[in-house]
């Protein structure tokens, strides 16, 4: 059985490279989109994409829903099955405009890649996420051992992800110079730091607390003062490994590099949590963290706006629609206190509330 096509080779590198080029995609993004489509190729054992028809695509929906996740041997979810559908749509549209390919690829057959109206809903339904509260962050610090260099790093490394809610991409690739403690700043300089979409801006300290403070510039002083690192050397360097009596690999203390993946940042996340016998939460839940600390700490719309932007949103809708879920304990207190009349509303909120209710029942009408 053929293992490829040069034809389909060819024109998936082409279509990688237009993704990279034209759509400016990332690597992850379009790694993803390969995968969709090699999970195709060997579905219709390689077959030249110019035969593709409908039938193909109905055939691998149908074939799709059969297959499991290669780490948790259950079936594959409707959030995967939606993305990888929805990449060979895309990639079966591009290709019906391509010559040698738009006489043989009819595009209205590329909706046959569509899930149904209730899986896609299912596929896309928003889910609330395991979201560690600030008290159970400093629980973490507080119990982590600072002894060694390793040691040292892995509790700034937590310490600093509370402070600025810094991707674990751009926190792996931060250098010292971008840190100014005196300010309280971190400059996530897209040129040199893997910024979310290469945006560069500044993220002031949130307010979580002296002991992350402390951690910070204690780490600072020592990487510059103890190991004489200098501003362009990373603030997390990566671990040194060597052999040792036994030949096998251990851990000896710091290289003066980069991570050049974040997985071992979450590897320090999980260790951590467990030690202080949490459940595991990764870097990026500290976000959700820092927007529930900011949705209590802020009092009018200018506060709430410039806390957005120090998390690198452009708006504060991105915030609260992708960050700003209400926890169930609080949804519960709030809907309680709505059993009981307000009797503080003021004249102006009663009019807005008022005006409100008509344009609604003038639209229904």
């Amino acid at each position: 059985m053929n293992k490829h096509n040069p034809n389909n080779v060819r024109i998936t590198r082409k279509y990688c490279i237009f993704l990279k080029e034209a759509k400016r995609q990332d690597e992850s993004s379009i790694d993803g989109v390969a995968k969709a489509i090699n999970r195709f190729e060997q579905y219709t054992r390689f077959k030249e994409f110019k035969l593709f028809h409908h039938q193909q695509a109905v055939g691998f929906k149908k074939h799709l829903t059969n297959q499991k996740n290669e780490t948790t041997n259950k079936p594959l979810s409707k959030a995967t099955l939606n993305t990888t559908l929805r990449h060979l749509k895309n990639f079966f549209q591009w290709l019906a405009r391509e010559a040698g390919y738009k006489s043989r690829i009819n595009y209205s057959d590329t909706e046959y890649f569509n899930l149904s109206e209730k899986d896609t809903r299912i596929a896309n339904a928003k889910r609330k996420k395991p979201v560690p509260s600030p008290e159970q962050i400093i629980h973490v610090l507080e119990n982590m051992p600072e002894c060694t260099d390793i040691e040292k790093r892995n509790r700034a490394l937590i310490a600093f992800t509370l402070l600025t809610g810094a991707r674990d991409s751009a926190t792996a690739s931060v250098k010292i110079k971008h840190v100014n403690f005196a300010e309280q700043c971190l400059n996530q300089d897209a040129r040199e730091v893997k910024t979310k979409f290469s945006k560069t801006f500044n993220t002031y300290f949130f307010p979580v607390g002296e002991l992350p403070l402390s951690i910070i510039k204690t780490w600072l002083d020592y990487l510059t003062k103890e190991l004489l690192f200098s501003p362009d050397d990373p603030l997390f360097p990566k671990t040194k490994m060597e052999n040792n009596i036994n030949r096998k690999f251990e851990a000896t203390g710091l290289l003066r590099e980069h991570w050049q993946t974040a997985n071992p940042i979450r590897k320090i996340f999980k260790q951590a949590f467990e030690n202080a016998s949490l459940p595991y939460y990764n870097p990026h839940s500290f976000r959700n963290t820092l927007v529930r600390i900011g949705l209590n700490l802020c009092q009018n719309a200018e506060q709430f706006k410039v806390w957005s932007q120090n998390l690198g949103h452009e708006g504060v809708l991105t915030t609260l629609y992708s960050y700003g879920d209400v926890p169930d304990y609080r949804q519960a207190e709030l809907i309680k206190k709505l059993s009981f009349p307000r009797t503080d509303q003021s004249p102006e909120m009663q009019i807005a509330f008022e005006a409100m209710y008509k344009n609604m029942m003038n639209k229904n009408n």
